[in-house]
Protein backbone atom coordinates (compact mmCIF):
# COMPACT_ATOMS: atom_id res chain seq x y z
CA UNK A 1 0.00 0.00 0.00
CA UNK A 2 1.32 3.23 -1.12
CA UNK A 3 -0.69 6.20 0.90
CA UNK A 4 1.21 9.76 1.81
CA UNK A 5 -0.33 12.71 3.51
CA UNK A 6 -3.63 14.50 2.42
CA UNK A 7 -4.23 17.45 4.60
CA UNK A 8 -3.67 18.52 7.98
CA UNK A 9 -6.29 20.66 9.63
CA UNK A 10 -5.48 23.12 12.23
CA UNK A 11 -7.90 24.70 14.26
CA UNK A 12 -7.91 28.60 14.43
CA UNK A 13 -9.54 31.37 15.71
CA UNK A 14 -11.37 33.13 12.76
CA UNK A 15 -10.28 36.32 13.90
CA UNK A 16 -6.63 35.78 12.79
CA UNK A 17 -7.25 33.92 9.20
CA UNK A 18 -5.90 37.19 7.85
CA UNK A 19 -2.32 36.27 9.55
CA UNK A 20 -2.19 32.75 7.57
CA UNK A 21 -3.77 34.42 4.27
CA UNK A 22 -1.22 36.97 4.26
CA UNK A 23 1.46 34.31 5.20
CA UNK A 24 0.93 31.81 2.45
CA UNK A 25 0.15 34.23 -0.27
CA UNK A 26 3.89 35.56 0.79
CA UNK A 27 5.13 32.04 0.74
CA UNK A 28 3.43 31.72 -2.90
CA UNK A 29 1.02 28.87 -2.06
CA UNK A 30 -2.44 28.67 -3.83
CA UNK A 31 -5.30 29.61 -2.39
CA UNK A 32 -7.40 26.50 -2.28
CA UNK A 33 -11.06 27.67 -0.23
CA UNK A 34 -12.10 30.89 1.55
CA UNK A 35 -15.06 31.68 3.77
CA UNK A 36 -15.16 33.32 7.08
CA UNK A 37 -14.62 30.42 8.92
CA UNK A 38 -12.15 28.07 6.48
CA UNK A 39 -8.92 29.17 4.90
CA UNK A 40 -7.46 26.17 2.60
CA UNK A 41 -3.88 26.55 0.90
CA UNK A 42 -1.91 24.24 -0.91
CA UNK A 43 -1.85 22.07 -3.16
CA UNK A 44 -5.09 20.37 -4.94
CA UNK A 45 -3.02 17.68 -6.22
CA UNK A 46 -0.71 16.76 -2.82
CA UNK A 47 -0.84 18.02 0.64
CA UNK A 48 -3.15 20.96 2.07
CA UNK A 49 -2.95 23.15 5.15
CA UNK A 50 -7.26 23.37 6.44
CA UNK A 51 -7.18 26.61 8.89
CA UNK A 52 -10.00 26.17 10.48
CA UNK A 53 -12.28 27.24 13.29
CA UNK A 54 -11.94 25.88 16.46
CA UNK A 55 -15.24 24.75 18.55
CA UNK A 56 -13.68 24.53 21.92
CA UNK A 57 -11.47 27.38 23.56
CA UNK A 58 -8.38 25.79 24.37
CA UNK A 59 -4.79 27.48 24.08
CA UNK A 60 -2.79 25.44 21.95
CA UNK A 61 0.46 24.41 23.57
CA UNK A 62 2.75 23.19 21.00
CA UNK A 63 5.11 21.84 24.27
CA UNK A 64 2.43 19.77 24.68
CA UNK A 65 1.47 16.31 23.46
CA UNK A 66 0.31 16.68 19.65
CA UNK A 67 2.17 18.48 16.93
CA UNK A 68 5.15 20.18 18.21
CA UNK A 69 5.15 22.75 14.92
CA UNK A 70 4.83 22.87 11.33
CA UNK A 71 7.95 22.94 8.94
CA UNK A 72 7.91 24.57 5.59
CA UNK A 73 11.20 23.83 3.24
CA UNK A 74 12.63 26.68 0.92
CA UNK A 75 15.02 25.65 -2.19
CA UNK A 76 17.51 28.18 -1.33
CA UNK A 77 18.57 29.67 1.62
CA UNK A 78 18.08 33.14 0.33
CA UNK A 79 14.48 32.50 1.02
CA UNK A 80 14.54 32.04 4.64
CA UNK A 81 16.01 35.44 4.87
CA UNK A 82 13.00 36.68 2.57
CA UNK A 83 11.04 35.35 5.45
CA UNK A 84 13.17 37.04 8.26
CA UNK A 85 12.49 40.44 6.41
CA UNK A 86 8.83 39.59 6.02
CA UNK A 87 8.64 38.78 9.77
CA UNK A 88 10.20 41.99 11.05
CA UNK A 89 8.06 43.95 8.35
CA UNK A 90 4.30 42.38 10.26
CA UNK A 91 6.40 42.98 13.76
CA UNK A 92 6.04 38.46 13.99
CA UNK A 93 9.36 37.32 16.39
CA UNK A 94 11.46 34.93 14.92
CA UNK A 95 11.86 32.87 18.27
CA UNK A 96 14.70 30.70 19.64
CA UNK A 97 17.92 32.75 18.42
CA UNK A 98 16.68 32.23 14.88
CA UNK A 99 17.30 32.70 12.13
CA UNK A 100 20.69 30.37 12.32
CA UNK A 101 22.38 27.40 11.21
CA UNK A 102 22.16 24.12 13.15
CA UNK A 103 24.99 21.98 11.75
CA UNK A 104 23.98 19.09 13.98
CA UNK A 105 20.90 18.45 11.32
CA UNK A 106 23.30 19.25 8.27
CA UNK A 107 24.16 16.27 6.50
CA UNK A 108 28.14 17.12 6.53
CA UNK A 109 30.21 20.06 6.33
CA UNK A 110 29.59 21.13 3.36
CA UNK A 111 25.32 21.67 4.03
CA UNK A 112 23.48 23.37 6.45
CA UNK A 113 20.36 23.10 7.85
CA UNK A 114 19.44 26.80 8.20
CA UNK A 115 16.18 28.11 9.75
CA UNK A 116 13.93 30.85 11.19
CA UNK A 117 11.03 29.57 13.94
CA UNK A 118 7.89 32.05 15.11
CA UNK A 119 4.50 31.27 16.45
CA UNK A 120 1.20 32.69 15.10
CA UNK A 121 -1.47 34.15 16.98
CA UNK A 122 -3.20 31.16 17.35
CA UNK A 123 -0.14 29.90 19.06
CA UNK A 124 1.04 27.33 16.25
CA UNK A 125 4.86 27.24 15.95
CA UNK A 126 6.14 27.39 12.34
CA UNK A 127 9.47 26.42 10.89
CA UNK A 128 11.04 28.16 7.73
CA UNK A 129 13.84 25.91 6.33
CA UNK A 130 16.72 25.32 4.16
CA UNK A 131 18.62 22.53 3.87
CA UNK A 132 21.21 21.89 0.83
CA UNK A 133 24.63 22.77 0.28
CA UNK A 134 25.62 26.10 2.02
CA UNK A 135 25.53 29.55 0.27
CA UNK A 136 29.06 30.48 -0.35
Amino acid sequence: MKTKIGHFQINIDPKNQAFYQDLFNFLEWQMLYQDEQILGVGDVNNCGLWFVKGLKQAANDYDGIGMNHLAISTEKQAEVDSVVAYLKEHNIEALFNTPCHRPEFSDGPDQTYYQVMFRSPDNILFEVVYTGPKDK
